[in-house]
């Protein structure tokens, strides 16, 4: 995560202790945002497209593990991680070095007009770390939409069908046909069509609300599938292993490996949108792992390369290899440099054993949620996994009746975080989820503290 120094002495093991360039802990010394930061936002105002939104318009000036610092000097905590890309921690110190000494040698050259081991490098490890004991190939592109795109192709040309399975609450990109593979139009894709045909939205696992167990909730799918489908013309179909936009949903038991089952039985690729869920976020390198699922392909994106652009499509070889020559690629997917800095994100995972990191931040996340939850009925759901959490927020009384989604307290919750210097996101189809997304670089000191701050929003609410 970070460098390490020495405090036992000449002859003593060495000690891991982090040293970071930002002190771990929040303070604010301006109203939020700060006067620099709204003047930048004037700035912005002149020259951004309005549609690019902000979900707190503070300018960040520095980062470093868990913290974010505005340009008037106020520090956040940071349960965000760009929307979970920051996995090993803001400017990880080997991550950036990593990145500095490719800059030197190589920046681009374009790996389908001549290569470099670096592209290669990354394509052995994710092979190595993906689910599943087969021979597998990869191809690196630029973005996480990218990755959902050249899935599909790949599963089309291999196939030789044309229909798209994704989930209900899904969420897979901005692109043209991932905005038809989202389950919710507003706010990406409204107004934004006509979008791709050959999409079919099929009812997934969703206990909290649907109260069906893996198995059954897999037969359901599957027979959405069958008759409105047609297994025949279905060349893929894609899951999140846990939601991500739609709100952290995690499968009941059964749910996925039971649809792979039918897949293989019916010629289907399926595919694994590990892009949020990936890259030791969930205390496994992937996700699906938790599920016993071993996905035909699987999409990496987000943490791969510790906030540089980088993605990729994983699978069985003789799936990835139905393209023709040619016909995978593009100018800067698997540029050097993001290759260089996965390299060092896999070796982070490894050296600083992230995989008990992350437990260790979803166990402590937990405990802490469950205690706010006895006190807040309007706490309607904690689920999640590792430092991939959420709590689904209910109007007051419903937890256990209807459930009615309570998008208003979330909103007002995740103001009042800001203001006290904690960054959290909303999530879920009515946006009535509080989603806990923090780097793995972030210590329990800072996530007791998070938790006072939430505390006394949710006691704020009234």
């Amino acid at each position: 995560m970070t460098d390490t120094i020495d405090e036992q002495g000449a002859g003593a093991p060495a000690a891991a202790v982090p040293q970071y360039t930002v002190p771990q802990e929040r303070l604010i010394v301006t109203a939020v945002p700060g006067p620099k930061s709204q003047e930048l936002h004037e700035r912005r105002r002149a020259v951004v497209s309005a549609g690019v939104g902000s979900a707190l318009p503070v300018y960040i000036e520095r980062a470093n593990g868990a913290v974010l610092v505005d340009v008037d000097g106020n520090r956040f905590i940071d349960f965000g991680a760009g929307i979970g890309v920051t996995t090993v921690g803001h400017t990880e110190s080997n991550v950036v070095a990593a990145a500095a000494s490719q800059l030197q040698d190589v920046i681009h050259t374009l790996f389908t007009v001549t290569p470099y081991e670096e592209y290669v490098r990354v394509a052995e490890l994710l092979a190595e770390h993906t689910p599943g004991d087969w021979a597998k190939k990869s191809v690196l592109v630029n973005s996480g939409a990218e990755a959902v795109e050249n899935g599909v192709k790949i599963a089309r040309k291999h196939t030789g069908r044309r229909g798209v399975a994704v989930l209900d609450h899904a969420y897979h990109g901005r692109t043209n046909l991932t905005m038809a593979m989202n389950y919710k139009a507003n706010p990406y894709g409204w107004g934004f069509g006509p979008f791709a045909g050959d999409v079919y939205h099929a009812p997934g696992s969703y206990p909290y609300r649907d109260g069906l167990g893996g198995v059954e909730a897999a037969e359901r799918t599957i027979d959405y599938l069958e008759k409105i489908v047609g297994a025949d013309d279905l060349a893929c179909l894609v899951v999140e292993p846990i939601q991500g936009e739609g709100g952290f949903m995690v499968p009941a038991d059964g749910f996925l490996p039971t649809l792979q089952g039918w897949c293989t039985a019916n010629g289907v690729v399926m595919i694994a949108d590990e892009i949020q869920s990936g890259m030791a976020r969930t205390g496994r390198y992937y996700a699906s792992e938790h599920f016993g699922w071993e996905p035909d392909l699987v999409l990496s994106a987000k943490g791969i390369a510790g906030g540089l652009p980088l993605a990729a499509v994983t699978g069985r070889a003789e799936i990835m290899d139905a393209s023709h020559p040619g016909g995978l690629g593009g100018t800067f997917g698997g540029n050097p440099v993001a290759c260089a800095a996965a390299i060092a994100v896999f070796e982070a995972i490894e050296r600083d054993g992230l995989l008990a990191e992350a437990d260790r931040i979803g166990g402590t996340l937990t405990a802490g949620l469950e205690r706010l939850k006895e006190r807040y009925d309007v706490i309607g759901d904690i689920r999640g996994i590792g430092a991939m959490i959420a709590i689904e927020v209910v109007e007051p009384g419903t937890a256990t009746t209807t459930k009615r989604p309570n998008a208003q307290a979330v909103s007002a919750l995740v103001a009042y975080a800001a203001q006290h210097g904690l960054l959290l996101l909303n999530a879920g189809t009515w946006g009535n989820v509080l989603r806990f997304l923090p780097s793995l670089a972030v210590t329990d000191a800072l996530i007791d503290d998070a938790l006072q701050v939430l505390d006394d929003g949710l006691a704020a609410l009234g």
